[in-house]
């Protein structure tokens, strides 16, 4: 039996319904597959509404309005996503640390699922932490509960920072984004070459899926078709766009 003084609490923000003192909205990303030259997904990213980056809405983020900026990221990508009426997945980055209980801090995103008409079977949730302070056992029950909802989970920035090869040993995310310093310049390192080998291995015998981000040159991109790699994100496909889907530019010579 659960006594109530067991049962986490929602933060004061979400008690008191309190509001960002300031707006933004979001761009699109492409994220495509090279197997038949589809879209996979678009990712929604941050920027202030006179177009400016990302920069300038996350350095006003801080411990008293993380969690409100969080829900809103996930309540304005999904309303952007369905104006736009993308057809595919829609990748939303959280934070991990702004999430006190998977189960009831997912509500705000159902909620807006339901009320602009969006597949919720459309939506991964890409976890994304600087502060690199994130409690395992935490992260690994937001994971389970958004598979229980039937939503992708993904790994950004993989092999940077906290997100590296352990973080496979205590959970398996549906997708990791290989961090774009592994691949930048791949077709001319060994070493980021066999790093990268190594981190396909241990993916393929997981069965979770690569997307490798922040594809540049042509060069790249062949090299990683060669190791297997079909999902991508990057310039060489197409910028972010603020508050519209760009027109993928998809190479020839591949």
């Amino acid at each position: 039996m659960t006594n109530a003084s067991d049962t986490p609490k929602p933060c004061k923000a979400c008690q008191d319904g309190e509001q960002l003192p300031f707006d933004f909205t979001m761009a699109f990303q492409p994220i495509v597959d090279m197997r038949d030259r589809s879209l996979f997904a678009y990712e929604a990213l941050v920027r202030g509404v006179d177009c400016s980056g990302a920069a300038s809405i996350l350095s006003r983020i801080n411990e008293e309005n993380r969690y409100i900026f969080d829900q809103s990221c996930r309540v304005k990508a999904v309303e952007l996503a369905a104006r736009l009426q993308i057809p595919c997945f829609i990748s939303i980055n959280f934070l991990p640390n702004a999430v006190y209980q998977a189960a009831t801090c997912i509500r705000a995103t159902l909620e807006a699922a339901r009320r602009f008409n969006f597949p919720t079977n459309q939506l991964i949730f890409e976890i994304t932490e600087n502060e690199k302070l994130v409690d395992k056992e935490h992260l690994k029950s937001i994971i389970r509960e958004y598979k229980r909802q039937g939503f992708k989970t993904a790994i950004d920035d993989f092999g940077a920072g906290y997100s590296g090869l352990n973080l496979l040993a205590e959970f398996q995310p549906d997708i990791i984004k290989l961090d774009m310093e592994l691949v930048r310049e791949i077709d001319q390192d060994p070493v980021r070459q066999a790093i990268v080998k190594g981190i396909l291995g241990v993916c393929a015998a997981l069965n979770i899926e690569v997307i490798a981000e922040g594809i540049e040159s042509q060069e790249e991109l062949t090299v990683l078709i060669g190791m297997g790699v079909y999902l991508y994100q990057g310039y060489l496909f197409a910028k972010p766009a603020f508050e519209h889907l760009p027109e993928v530019n998809w190479p020839v010579d591949v």
